[in-house]
């Protein structure tokens, strides 16, 4: 059985690559796709814009998904994400500078399964990453959609 990826939504290319450095320095081996705002992010996962005719039976393990994005803002993602089938139950980790409380209350009304604030510190920050790879791609169980 192949790994499923994880879907790292995020449009700075600093947090990006301290994200992808930080899974790697934990020993994560899984493909990370990447989608730099939240138009690309939704094409990703139901197969449509530049990625049609991706099999989207095939979903991510979990997405990472920052809430600041352009085109279409992290909110508005998981709203969409929870209103179809193929994806309500995929697991949403918010990972977010955002320390505004109405952020926090819209995430989890929308359906995320976490929020966690990025650390400004690489350490600590890199920590983070490294305990929600191994909760999200190790611990966590989801249900199997049809299939």
């Amino acid at each position: 059985m192949t790994p499923r990826n994880i879907l790292l939504v995020e449009d700075n290319p600093d947090d990006e690559d301290l994200a992808i450095r930080a899974l790697r320095r934990s020993g994560v081996l899984n493909e990370i796709v990447v989608a730099r705002d939240g138009v690309e992010a939704l094409d990703y996962l139901f197969g449509t814009g530049q990625h049609t005719g991706r099999d989207t039976h095939i979903q991510p393990a979990v997405v990472l998904l920052d809430l600041k994005l352009p085109r279409v803002n992290g909110i508005e993602v998981l709203q969409r994400l929870r209103t179809d089938e193929r994806t309500r139950f995929l697991p949403v980790v918010v990972l977010t500078t955002s320390n505004e409380q109405r952020d926090l209350l819209d995430s989890y009304s929308n359906g995320c399964n976490s929020y966690v604030r990025k650390p400004v510190d690489f350490i600590q920050f890199a920590d983070a990453v490294r305990q929600l790879g191994m909760y999200w791609l190790l611990l966590n169980e989801v249900p199997s959609l049809g299939g």
